[in-house]
């Protein structure tokens, strides 16, 4: 099973490179990456700049209609209004089963702002322990998971910012 984990960095391409540390994790059998795509939005911008992985085990179609669905109800909804808001309140249904409801789309949607990125991937096979130390002294936060609380309580902790 593939686990959803949303990632928030306080700068514009921190997500692209924790991406990248992810792939080169991949490549040393730490993990695998199902799929992933990722937000950055600078300053300034009305809203951010979407961009999805070419993952070459993933079925493209599903999954970038997946990203485009998810983006779209995080980022442009409210752009677009209360029509076309109602409306995606009925796609969300089907997405409530693997944790991404309102809270989620919310808790996403005030984290995420200009000057900032966020990484969401979906990945299995990871071993926690040895990722952990490829982002030591990251500056980025964990938004939402679908880990076990045990699991996500270790990231957590792992990945606290220090000042």
């Amino acid at each position: 099973m593939a686990t959803l984990t949303v990632w928030k960095f306080n700068q514009t391409h921190g997500a692209e490179q924790a991406l990248r540390v992810l792939k080169e994790a991949q490549s040393e059998e730490l993990i695998t990456i199902e799929d992933a795509a990722w937000v950055d939005w600078e300053p300034g911008k009305k809203k951010p700049k979407t961009h999805q992985a070419q993952s070459p085990t993933a079925d493209q179609a599903t999954w970038g209609g997946f990203w485009g669905l998810l983006f779209g109800l995080i980022f442009f909804v409210p752009i677009l209004g209360v029509a076309l808001g109602a409306a995606a309140g009925a796609l969300t249904g089907s997405l409530t089963d693997v944790g991404i409801d309102d809270s989620f789309i919310k808790r996403v949607r005030d984290k995420v702002v200009p000057g900032s990125s966020a990484l969401f991937v979906l990945t299995s096979d990871g071993v926690v322990d040895r990722l952990v130390e490829r982002f030591e002294g990251a500056d980025m936060e964990l938004i939402q998971t679908n880990l076990s609380a045990e699991q996500e309580a270790k990231l957590r902790e792992a990945f606290a910012h220090e000042d």
